[in-house]
């Protein structure tokens, strides 16, 4: 079900002077999020970019509200410093939680949390007990920080970027978008709802959890936008694993990273048959009926990262993917600036055949 009240008339506007217009689609993966927050910072730092839309999913939409909150009160800069005080928040935050990196870890500069005293007995507990046993109250410090970093009035009010928040309706599975006036602090909270770890955020009497599970990142909203043809695909969960899971938790690490890409790989497919059909047709959409995919995603430079270390909000570890993710988008742009607006970046029909060699590609 997608939400989409009281759509502006900025978002439908064309990129204004010589700026290119592009979505974006950010997924969500735990502090893997500064990950894109590093993305985000370098293409807020290009002035010849304009952002039209985001569509986000976990720490991809608290990045979303972030961005559009600090875009309404002061444009490109207070977006970036909107950003990196909330990854800062979340660092303090972290200061005060059990789940720690090992001594050994420290000393081998590891992020790691898979040797973690606090994390293995949490991760333990979480197998045998529910959120509804292990936290009846519904304590959730993220819940607070998220409501003292960002105002949602600006969000829903601001004309020059549009927010979808996705969540996971918990009776029928299927994704509840939430859109311009529907952007709340219930929504982004239910969009990264772990249900391992929370209880089910209520919405409307209804029940939700983690977006993921049905939509990482939603891509509809944007390939209907009237902003731009072109969706930039944050990527930060591995499509592709080059070694065999053989421990219980690499198998069960890897069953939940194909599990939260399943739904956007099916949304992509769903736009590639959709284009290929066409171009059977040989219909001529127009530019108003296009649509251009792009992937800013270093498939080989996520293959170090542990599932554990999405629970790692050391500032030291948040500062690395931040750089990380800012060289990722250098990359990107140095290599297909001149083709936003043109053409798509991501070979979809590549990736469909042999998805290592289309992201293989897309690195370059």
């Amino acid at each position: 079900m997608i939400e989409m009240p009281h759509r502006g008339i900025g978002n439908h506007m064309a990129a204004s002077g010589n700026r290119k217009c592009i979505n974006l689609a950010l997924q969500g993966g735990g502090s893997h999020g500064a990950l894109t927050w590093g993305v985000l910072d370098r293409l807020l730092e290009d002035d010849r970019l304009q952002i039209g839309e985001i569509s986000g999913t976990s720490a991809g939409a608290m990045n979303a509200v972030v961005l559009a909150d600090g875009f309404e009160r002061g444009g490109r800069e207070a977006a970036r410093a909107s950003l990196e005080d909330f990854w800062r928040a979340i660092s303090r935050a972290a200061m005060a939680s059990p789940l720690q990196r090992s001594p050994l870890d420290r000393m081998l500069g590891q992020y790691s949390l898979d040797a973690s005293p606090g994390y293995l007995f949490f991760e333990g507990l979480s197998r045998v007990l529910s959120p509804y046993q292990l936290n009846p109250l519904n304590i959730n410090p993220l819940r607070d920080l998220v409501e003292e970093q960002v105002d949602f009035d600006n969000v829903n009010r601001c004309k020059s970027i549009a927010v979808h928040v996705t969540a996971t309706h918990v009776r029928t599975g299927r994704a509840r978008i939430f859109s311009r006036g529907a952007v709340t602090l219930d929504a982004v909270m239910a969009s990264a709802c772990l249900p391992q770890l929370y209880p089910a955020v209520v919405i409307d009497d209804e029940l939700y959890w983690d977006g993921g599970f049905s939509a990482n990142p939603a891509l509809m909203p944007l390939v209907i936008s009237k902003a731009s043809p072109d969706i930039v695909i944050v990527q930060i969960n591995p499509v592709v694993r080059h070694d065999t899971p053989l421990s219980a938790r690499d198998i069960m690490n890897r069953v939940n990273e194909i599990s939260f890409n399943t739904a956007l790989i099916k949304e992509l497919r769903a736009i590639s048959l959709m284009q290929e059909i066409v171009a059977a047709k040989g219909v001529d959409l127009g530019a108003a009926g296009q649509t251009y995919i792009h992937l800013i995603h270093t498939d080989a430079e996520v293959q170090d990262l542990s599932a554990s270390s999405k629970m790692n909000a050391e500032w030291s570890y948040l500062r690395l993917l931040f750089q990380r993710g800012r060289g990722w988008a250098e990359g990107w742009l140095d290599a297909n600036f001149d083709r936003i607006g043109q053409e798509s970046t991501f070979d979809l029909a590549a990736f469909f055949d042999d998805p290592s060699v289309a992201l293989s590609q897309a690195e370059r």
